[in-house]
């Protein structure tokens, strides 16, 4: 029952995550966002919230896996990475919709994207579901860095 627990706690945390950044994310996607030029394959605005909700959800589970690992010291270093990349996930919302500084956040993703791979590689050597269960996080992150390496580019030249 403990280990469901948890389970419980970690999609709450990964949820919450996603509900605070969307705070954000709502006070410009109506008003700035929709301003600004952005390439043909961006996707619709509404493709976004069910994509990371699953992808948060992916993500809870992914850390259960290896929560559940806790003795292994790969494992609460996994923990850890998991946690830095969840600060810094929440932290581009705010970068790039918030404060709206597309290049900044630019760099940030890039850091971030960083972090989920090293969390995807440690989750790996704790549990290859753990780390699988990542995977897609880590491709949409590419296709966002991507994204919104575009939008900058648009929208500043090359400032």
């Amino acid at each position: 029952m403990r280990n469901y627990l948890i389970l419980v706690v970690l999609v709450t945390i990964c949820l919450a995550v996603g509900f605070v950044g969307s705070l954000a994310t709502r006070t410009s996607v109506d008003t700035w966002y929709a301003g600004l030029s952005k390439p043909a394959w961006t996707p619709p605005n509404w493709v976004f919230g069910p994509v990371w909700t699953l992808l948060y959800i992916l993500m809870a589970v992914a850390a259960w896996l290896v929560v559940r690992q806790s003795v292994l010291r790969e494992s609460r270093l996994a923990i850890f990475a998991f946690g830095v990349q969840l600060v810094l996930n929440l932290a581009w919302s705010f970068l790039f919709f918030w404060l709206r500084v597309p290049g900044i956040a630019f760099f940030e993703i890039w850091v971030l994207w960083t972090a989920i791979l090293v969390t995807v590689v440690l989750f790996f050597r704790v549990s290859a579901t753990a780390g699988w269960l990542m995977a897609p996080y880590l491709v949409w992150v590419s296709y966002a860095a991507a994204l919104n390496f575009a939008i900058w580019r648009m929208n500043t030249g090359s400032s």
